[in-house]
């Protein structure tokens, strides 16, 4: 009986140890790395490491120590707005270089928008921001036949 028990046990912690490897290969070999925390936040707590990948509607943030199969926050692109940019300040250049951008976003409405903070290198800030300015004004789309 416990040797049963001991042998599942085993493989339970070998199958989450090989999906937590898949996550981690998976996420770093198909996004761009960034640093990700929603705001409010404090200081310089709570970032996270993890991958974005940009598709065409919206950017998928993946975080790097998640077990989660999908996307941590999926963030659509119609509805980003850049709120300000800044350079990482105190301990935050413990985990960033000095040349990296701290770009601060709104998701949604503005009384009821989500609000985080993405850090990147500039090549990756550069590539989000070409990204954002791609994509179609909303009077482009169009409009469904009646």
């Amino acid at each position: 009986m416990w040797v049963w028990l001991i042998v599942a046990v085993v493989i339970a912690g070998l199958l989450i140890s090989a999906g937590v490897m898949y996550r981690l290969v998976e996420v770093r070999r198909a996004g761009t790395p960034v640093l990700l925390r929603s705001l409010p936040a404090e200081a310089d707590h709570g970032w996270r490491h993890g991958s974005v990948h940009y598709g065409e509607e919206a950017l998928a943030y993946y975080r790097l120590s998640s077990l989660r199969p999908g996307p941590t926050v999926s963030m659509s692109r119609r509805r980003i707005e850049i709120v300000g940019r800044r350079s990482p300040v105190g301990t935050e250049l413990e985990i960033m270089d000095p040349r990296d951008s701290i770009v601060e976003l709104a998701i949604g409405r503005t009384d009821k928008a989500a609000r985080y903070e993405l850090g990147m290198s500039p090549e990756v800030h550069t590539a989000f921001l070409s990204w954002i300015e791609s994509r179609q004004p909303r009077r482009a789309r169009r409009r469904p036949a009646a």
